[in-house]
């Protein structure tokens, strides 16, 4: 590793994490990035997603590629083998003096290793025990989809983000990031931490249950609520607000761009940045109503303006005068200083080459306590000694767990990496 010392405002949590594919590790990086000291626990054959490419050209460790480094960093890796005695007792050694624990297996899989809520509660009273699933967990609320498994596009369909995203009148259409994923893993962060507070005023955990297609449906608030009130049942709507006008996408000569100027004041402002005085003299466009009921004229004669323009143009006419946005590809994304400024693109070094990648930074920033990306992501196995030896555990104990299998093949348990790896 890179030999950081953790800082945040997390640097005093420990977090087991049992986590795998995007959900859950997505969860527990947000913590790691905070400070907390992150234990990534891996079978011997790793978390599957070490082996998702593309890997670098010429790594020939292929210790990950970006998928897990991306939402790996700032964590440490144990390897357990569940399917021993001496694997469970090892990662229970890890749990008792962790403050959380976070799972997203199917329900009833960590039952099966009797390491599921009830034991470790009575083990750990203080634990924090956090499940992401599909549709839930019965221990909060019941579903009748409980047992189902789900991947992202599940929840996006069963959440009905789906069914209000693409152009109007057409398909419904896949978000582009996985937020059937994401979003749980942030509402499951912020339940940990609540949780937390909680245990450290009265010394009681308790199970934090998330549901990946309740996260997508508490996104799609605005949806709820328009049902609720006048039976609307709402559908795509493309790149425009459905109430409001001008407010969305349109053309540039090179791609895209956004505007909102819906009120009386940003609509006259644009105008008049765009030498678009006639617009702004319309009477059909002379009142937020006006610009809403005649949207379609409205946006076809700004379109006409900002096709003859490159988004840097439109950059240059309107960013800091009127709410604007160049429709960015990663590339673009690349070069604009704002994302290097704000420490969003992050470079970290890659085990197996002598080459650095880049990844996305955190967005959560706090003055007092900065968190941040300190350290790539761990190698398998790359800390299971240092974090065995933490759990206080007499040394010929851990010896005999590693030669019991606990961590899996003895050869395959790999010794601390040094720290400019």
């Amino acid at each position: 590793m890179t030999g950081a010392v953790p800082t945040g405002a997390l640097r005093d949590l420990k977090v087991v994490d049992m986590t795998h594919f995007l959900a859950g590790p997505f969860c527990t990086m947000m913590l790691a990035d905070q400070g907390a000291d992150v234990l990534k626990v891996e079978p011997p054959s790793g978390d599957v997603t070490r082996t998702f490419g593309p890997f670098l050209e010429g790594d020939e460790e292929k210790a990950f590629a970006g998928y897990f480094h991306s939402v790996n960093r700032n964590k440490r890796s144990v390897t357990v083998d569940l399917k021993t005695d001496a694997g469970r007792e090892a990662l229970l050694a890890l749990i008792d003096d962790a403050d959380v624990i976070v799972e997203n297996y199917r329900a009833g899989v960590m039952e099966r290793f009797g390491l599921g809520w009830e034991a470790l509660h009575a083990r750990n009273p203080r634990l924090v025990y956090a499940a992401i699933r599909g549709f839930g967990d019965a221990r909060t609320l019941p579903s009748p989809y409980a047992d189902w498994p789900a991947y992202d596009v599940v929840a996006q369909a069963f959440g009905g983000v789906m069914a209000i995203t693409g152009e109007r009148g057409g398909a419904p259409t896949k978000v582009g990031p996985g937020i059937g994923d994401i979003l749980p893993a942030m509402h499951c962060a912020f339940g940990i931490m609540c949780a937390v507070h909680h245990a450290r005023n009265s010394g009681e955990g308790q199970f934090v249950d998330i549901s990946m297609a309740d996260s997508i449906l508490a996104l799609c608030e605005r949806s709820i609520h328009q049902h609720a009130y006048s039976g609307m049942v709402a559908g795509p709507e493309g790149n425009h607000q459905p109430f409001l006008c001008p407010f969305g996408t349109f053309p540039t000569a090179d791609g895209a761009c956004t505007i909102t100027a819906y009120d009386d004041r940003m609509f006259a402002l644009m105008c008049r940045l765009c030498g678009l005085e006639a617009l702004a003299a319309d009477p059909r466009f002379g009142s937020v109503e006006g610009r809403f009921e005649h949207r379609d004229a409205l946006i076809e004669a700004i379109s006409a303006f900002t096709a003859t323009k490159t988004k840097a143009e439109m950059m240059e006419i309107l960013g800091g005068h009127v709410p604007f946005g160049p429709v960015y590809n990663t590339a673009e994304i690349f070069v604009d200083p704002h994302f290097r400024a704000r420490e969003m693109l992050v470079d970290l070094p890659q085990p197996g080459t002598d080459r650095t990648v880049t990844l996305a930074g955190t967005p959560v920033k706090l003055a007092a306590t900065p968190g941040g990306v300190r350290q790539r992501a761990p190698r398998l196995g790359e800390h299971t000694s240092a974090a065995m030896q933490e759990t206080g555990l007499d040394p010929a104990r851990i010896e005999a767990l590693r030669a019991a299998g606990a961590f899996g093949p003895v050869a395959a348990v790999p010794t601390q990496q040094k720290a400019s790896a």
